[in-house]
């Protein structure tokens, strides 16, 4: 790996390749966070049993992370590098469960759909965050997340209105009670392709530095090889964590509750709450939650837009991450609180898009904050350790955190859950004045 003063700065577009993966990975997730619950609905999951049958992804994506992570540090191959060769198996995989999820006849297949995909997703995402840190000076860390997180925008948004598209192709969006419409599994194999495509994109077009020193680097593998070293690795360090990350931690922890929170719940909040449809075979439910996944495309659209502006931003001057993520998450928290008191089915879209403000951040501030404060020769490990903190929210929510804490703060309606997301983003935000580290908080 190049010592960091030796790096050198990198172009819009060499940055833009090494990132394009990220518009298949966020084609995955998206079609994944905007369609599951649906498809789940559809196979006959009450809405209170939804975030159960998340479970497997985020447990799975707590073991697997840190591991792949591990390896992808220890990895290094003349021709692949060291990350590509996570990105491809991941993509391999991935496509495999994006395209086969739709299908499923039984809740238990989709659920393992969503388990296969999630992990298979996840052996991808990690090394791609590494690599932003591996290629670039600290200078330029905001500027490279960011643009990372245009990209997934695009993704977000895309992906996010595909079902709808389909429909409005002719593609039915309806069909029997227990099957999954038309227009969903049409969706899932264009999300398939795209994952795989993008991904190999940057495969062919990015290269890796090498270690400093090779002969130490094979001499020190060898040393710690073994199935024991590495978990007593992995252990060591999570016990010896940057406080930066533990803050950060925190941070994550409440951002990534609202998250999953609208994941499993945005589809049965809004089409019960504002579109008045309960029926999941009925056609006004199918043009309902034709229409969330159009809003939620809308978050998505504008993270974009506020990633463009950042990236602008950030080429140009040095800025206070502490301050721009803690913003941009009440933000969105507020986004999140407004569904409740919307009047009219457009106002989404204002919602939707103060979340996107939300996600943009999410993507690219935590990042950029974290990897100026690790040891770069661990990078893969500590980028994998930090995604505990998105999957231990989603384990927390899954087992029955959301179902009982909207219940007990606001009520039985499902659309608080979407309240409950919002109180629990900006809760989000003020965490962050606990960082006060200007190795992170600034760039370099």
């Amino acid at each position: 790996m190049q010592k960091e003063k030796n790096k050198p700065r990198l172009s819009f577009w060499q940055i833009w390749n090494m990132s394009f993966g990220f518009l298949g990975i966020q084609f995955g997730f998206a079609l994944q966070g905007g369609f599951m619950s649906r498809i789940f609905q559809t196979l006959g999951a009450d809405k209170d049993a939804i975030p159960l049958l998340w479970i497997a992804a985020p447990l799975t994506g707590l073991i697997i992370q840190p591991i792949v992570g591990y390896l992808s540090d220890r990895t290094w191959h003349p021709r692949f590098g060291r990350r590509r060769p996570f990105f491809l198996v991941g993509a391999i995989l991935s496509t495999i469960a994006l395209f086969f999820a739709p299908y499923s006849s039984a809740l238990w297949m989709a659920a393992g759909s969503l388990w296969i995909l999630d992990a298979s997703i996840n052996i991808s995402m990690e090394p791609f965050r590494a690599l932003v840190a591996d290629k670039l000076p600290d200078s330029q860390r905001s500027y490279g997340f960011v643009v990372q997180t245009l990209i997934i925008g695009i993704g977000t948004w895309i992906a996010s209105n595909l079902p709808w598209f389909m429909t409005q192709i002719g593609i039915p969006n309806t069909a029997a009670p227990g099957v999954v419409p038309d227009s969903v599994k049409f969706a899932f194999a264009v999300g398939a392709v795209v994952l795989f495509c993008s991904i190999l994109f940057t495969i062919l077009t990015t290269d890796e530095y090498p270690p400093e020193d090779l002969e130490s680097f094979n001499k020190e593998k060898e040393e710690n090889r073994g199935i024991f070293n590495g978990v007593k690795e992995i252990f060591k360090n999570i016990a010896g964590m940057p406080e930066v990350m533990k803050k950060l931690g925190l941070v994550q922890f409440f951002s990534w509750f609202a998250f999953f929170t609208m994941w499993s719940f945005a589809t049965p909040a809004i089409t019960e709450h504002v579109f008045k449809a309960t029926d999941t075979s009925s056609l006004a439910y199918n043009n309902a939650a034709d229409s969330v996944g159009n809003y939620l495309g809308t978050y998505g659209l504008v993270s974009m837009f506020f990633a463009l502006i950042l990236a602008f931003v950030t080429s140009k001057v040095r800025i206070n991450r502490k301050m721009v993520h803690m913003l941009s998450l009440i933000v969105g928290g507020l986004g999140f609180i407004l569904i409740y008191y919307i009047s009219e089915p457009w106002m989404l879209h204002i919602c939707f898009a103060l979340v996107g403000i939300a996600w943009a951040s999410i993507l690219s501030m935590p990042y950029a904050m974290l990897s100026s404060t690790v040891n770069p020769k661990q990078m893969g490990v500590y980028m994998g350790i930090f995604n505990m903190f998105i999957v231990i929210p989603q384990i927390v929510a899954a087992v029955g955190g959301i179902n009982f804490m909207y219940k007990l703060l606001f009520g039985e309606e499902v659309i608080f859950t979407m309240v409950l997301a919002g109180s629990s983003l900006i809760i989000a935000g003020l965490a962050n004045l606990m960082i006060t580290d200007r190795s992170a908080t600034h760039d370099g």
